[in-house]
Formats: C-alpha cells, structure tokens, sequence
C-alpha cells in the first residue's frame, strides 16, 4: 500500500483539503465523512481498501478539518453545493467511476450526486453508493440532537477534556481503541486565540439546518438513483428509523431490488467504520457492485 498522501485542490473558488490513500491503478472509493467531523474519521476503512488494491479519496468538507470555511455560509453549507465540489473533485482527479461510502451527511452528499439531479454527470460516475446510518430522511429529534452540540462546541483547557467530551459524544460510533480516540481528537481539534481547544469545524456550518431545513429530505433524489445501494443502520440510532428503512425498500433501488440494509449492533449513530464486522460487507458489497 502507498502512503497517504494530504493534498489540496481549489473547487468552486475554494480550497478544499483531502487525503488520497493506495495506488492510482485500482478501482476508485470516494469516503465522505459526517456533519461535524472530518475526513480522517475514515483512516480504518481507508486502509482496509487501499491494503486491497483500491484508490481511496477522503475529502474534508467545506468548513470542516482543513478544508476552507466558508466566507458565505448561507449559500454554500447545503447539499447542492456539497455535490459541486464533490463533482468538481472528480473533473479534477479525473475520476469516471467511484464507489461512494458516506457517513451520515456524506450518505447524504452521495445520495444527492448518485441521484444526478444537482449534478447530473455524478449520476453515471457512482458504481455503489454506501450510507452509514443515512437515508432519505432522517429523524427530527436526533437532528435536534446534534444542532444542540455542533451549532455551540464546547471549548476546553486542554486536549484531554477534548477527548473525553468526543468519547461521551460519539460513544453511539461504538468500540474505539484508546489509539483510535486519541487520533479522532488530535485530528479534529484546534485552538482558539485563548488557548482553549475546540472541535475542528466552523459552527456556522448548522446553519445548513435552517436556511435549507427540508436540505435532508430526499426522496426525489434516492428515486431516481441507478446505482445499487447498500444501508448501514446502527441497531441503536436515532437518525434512521426502522419505519424509514421500510419505505426505502418500497421505492427507489429499494423497488427495483438494489437496496440492501444491514443493522449493525453494538452502534447508534454512526458506526465507526474501523472493524471488520463493518468493513467486510461494505467490501463484499462494492466488490460486487463492480465498476
């Protein structure tokens, strides 16, 4: 396996940062992470790839990690112009076919760019499209739930209070190991002119959540994706309910028998994606998916 490499593209009029893992010759996963998190939440499953002959792309999300925050966050947090920059990431890396695995807001990037209705060239470029603990449409009271903590994080004195604040907050990823925490905090902490740390992400990135408040409901565009899709639900989560699960099932891939669901136990929202219990069938899923 190659070493990652950190890299940087300005999509869009703005720099977005983004880790390429394995060789240049395999076929190509583009792993997106969640709302307030940041690209190195995919290491496990970046390296279980690229150990496997695949190229894996993690980028950072506008406002997220190293990527550039936002000077206009109205109009630029939201789901299509996530999809811009995901599309214009693949104009850059001249990337024609990707298998897409996101977790939670990057389920839901993937969905919008495999729906081809922002962005109609993504459609044909997703071979598979992966969600972890996503779907069309998530719960009110877990979205309530995560604006309560992400619009307002909390700042410390020192980093391991940072740390343990992350292992009460995420404790629903399930089993960490003490290293694995300790590289989720040190990559999503910086500090603020007082010398406390802070999550790494700009706190203006909620206002997706009121400006676009229907910008997690997408039916239209699961409808109208082609590609097979696999949905990882956390036994125990709060953001996607059984009773969803049953009408993606009725509609969409799910009509056209494309849609597979695993309930993964021991999580809530989301797993971790750092175990083989969850990386296994993510790989069996993509490898049959092809390109």
């Amino acid at each position: 396996m190659n070493t990652p490499t950190s890299n940087y593209l300005q999509i869009a009029g703005r720099e977005i940062h983004w880790m390429d893992w394995g060789g240049q010759g395999g076929p190509v996963v583009i792993a997106w992470h969640g709302l307030a998190r940041t690209c190195r939440d995919m290491d496990e499953l970046a390296m279980h790839f690229a150990e496997r002959g695949f190229r894996v792309i993690c980028p950072d999300t506008i406002g997220r990690g190293l990527s550039q925050w936002s000077p206009l966050p109205d109009d630029e947090y939201q789901q299509a112009f996530y999809a811009r920059l995901a599309a214009g990431l693949c104009d850059a890396l001249a990337l024609e076919r990707v298998h897409w695995i996101g977790t939670s807001m990057g389920g839901a990037i993937g969905t919008v760019c495999a729906g081809g209705l922002v962005e109609p060239r993504m459609k044909a470029r997703i071979a598979s499209l992966v969600l972890n603990d996503n779907a069309p449409q998530i719960a009110d009271a877990a979205v309530e739930r995560i604006r309560s903590y992400a619009g307002q994080p909390p700042a410390f004195d020192t980093v391991a209070e940072l740390e343990a604040f992350f292992r009460t907050v995420y404790k629903p990823y399930g089993w960490l190991s003490d290293a694995q925490w300790r590289r989720l905090t040190e990559t999503s902490t910086r500090r603020l002119p007082d010398g406390r740390v802070t999550p790494h992400y700009d706190p203006a990135m909620v206002r997706q959540f009121v400006v676009y408040p229907e910008d997690y409901v997408l039916w239209a565009h699961y409808d109208a994706i082609e590609a097979p899709v696999l949905c990882l639900r956390g036994v125990d989560s709060d953001l996607v309910l059984p009773e969803t699960l049953t009408e993606m099932q009725r509609r969409g891939p799910g009509a056209a028998g494309r849609l597979q669901v695993i309930e993964v136990p021991g999580c809530g929202h989301a797993p971790a994606l750092n175990v083989p219990a969850h990386l296994d069938p993510i790989e069996a899923f993509v490898r049959a998916a092809g390109t």
